[in-house]
Formats: structure tokens, sequence, C-alpha cells
């Protein structure tokens, strides 16, 4: 399976490619700001979500915007991905019913279409941490391992949503509760292993993917810290575990989905 589908990734890596440009430029045709509205998201529910925890709940938090920032970029990735990943297949009826393409090649596309909105965050986020004397230091690289892992993560459970996806009407809303849940478990404006009472603050922070990869990246970006390898390799291993179950689903069944759509 593996050989398959690194050559499929070889294959259609520029239908990929185009297809991701395609949907940017789609995404801004009738927009006047164009991609500003990429930036403006993040950073506007950064400046509330810094209003409000950050003068109403009073949190000391060292760098709290750029803390928030760094936390919601990570997030929104994440979100997108499996939000979109569940009616992928539907919404790319013309393609999936007239020609044959690997089904993750679409959500690969849609993931790198968000890689590319995230990417010009990114540079936000490096002009924020300027202005808020951040300093840099070596850990900056762990930060982006860190980020690789997530990837991982989400095109694994991607991959597995998009397939149940095609089958069940009702999995959007579901997903969309529990992403909702996720969001508020995540620490993406607090620190959950401290904000939580000990032990329960750690375990929730390690049990809980996103929650660990967002608190590991921005201890390494932010403050210099290393994250628990141990947790690190353990979400790895299970990452790539879903990504080879969703992909070996998707080849098994792909067939059937242009039936169902």
């Amino acid at each position: 399976m593996l050989k398959r589908f690194l050559a499929d990734l070889r294959k259609y890596n520029y239908f990929c490619w185009y297809s991701a440009k395609t949907d940017l430029k789609a995404e801004v045709a009738n927009s006047y700001l164009n991609w500003v509205w990429w930036i403006l998201e993040p950073l506007c529910n950064m400046l509330v979500y810094t209003f409000v925890f950050g003068s109403v709940f009073g949190s000391n938090q060292q760098y709290y915007p750029v803390f928030i920032y760094s936390g919601l970029l990570m997030w929104n990735f994440f979100s997108r991905t499996v939000t979109y990943s569940i009616k992928c297949v539907r919404m790319n009826r013309d393609i999936v019913t007239k020609v044959y393409v690997p089904k993750f090649t679409l959500l690969i596309s849609n993931m790198l279409l968000n890689g590319i909105k995230l990417a010009i965050a990114l540079c936000i986020l490096a002009a924020m941490m300027l202005v808020f004397q951040v300093p840099l230091t070596p850990m900056i690289f762990v930060a982006i391992f860190v980020y690789l892992i997530m990837f991982i993560f989400a095109f694994g459970c991607s991959t597995i949503l998009l397939h149940f996806g095609v089958f069940i009407d009702d999995l959007g809303y579901a997903i969309a509760i529990l992403i909702n849940m996720m969001f508020f478990m995540s620490g993406v404006f607090n620190d959950i292993a401290t904000t939580v009472a000990a032990p329960f603050g750690q375990i929730l922070a390690n049990l809980n993917p996103m929650a660990f990869f967002i608190s590991s990246m921005r201890g390494a970006l932010l403050y210099g810290i290393m994250p628990d390898l141990r947790v690190l390799l353990d979400w790895a291993i299970i990452s790539i575990a879903l990504c080879v179950v969703g992909v070996r689903t998707i080849y098994k069944y792909e067939n059937s989905y242009v039936k169902v759509v």
C-alpha cells in the first residue's frame, strides 16, 4: 500500500497543487481585500480573546497576544482540514464521477490551500514575535517538528472522516459539535495543564492531541521549553497509524463512492 500511495502522490501532485491554487483564486475572486482576509480572521480573533481573557479575566501569561495567535493558527488549520474532509467527496462530485483520482488527493489539495494560508499568517506571527521581543532559540525547530506531526495527525483523522462522510449525512453535524468542544478543551487561549487542577490538567493536556500539539509548539516557540518527547512520539505513532487505516480504507472502498454521491 505504501508503494501505491507514494506512486499516487508523485502522479497526482500537479493536480493537488493546481486544485489548491484554483481554490485560492476562487476564494478571493469577488473580495476587495483578497488574501488579507486570511490574516484578518485569526488576527481579529486574537484581539478579542486577548481583551476577554487578558483584560477582563486578568490572564498574566507572558507574550499573551502572541500566545493566543500562535494557538489559533494551529487550531484553524486542523479544524478547517477536518471539517472539509467530511464533505470533500460530495463537494467534488463532478471530478469524482467523471475521472479517477485517489480520493485522498482531494484532501491533500485542501491541506495545501490551508497550508498556504497558514504560511502567510506565520509571517505575521514572526512579526509579532519581534514586536513583543520574544527571544528566538534553537527550539524553533522543535516547534516545526510538532507542526509536522500535527499535519500527519490531521491527515490521518481526515482520511477516516472522508470515508464515513460519504455514507453518513449527519456526520458533519456531529463533528461540528465535537470540534467546538475540542476548541475550548485544547488550550487555544489558556494553558490547560496549569488552568485545570492537578493532576487532571496535565492528563487532559496529554490525552487531547490538539491540546498537546498546541502547548508543545508554543512552549518550544515562545518559551524555549522542550515538549515531553515520549508523549510526542506516542502521538506520532498514533498519527501514522491513523494515516495507514484511513488510506487503506479509501483504497478499498473509493470505487463505491461514485454510486453514493
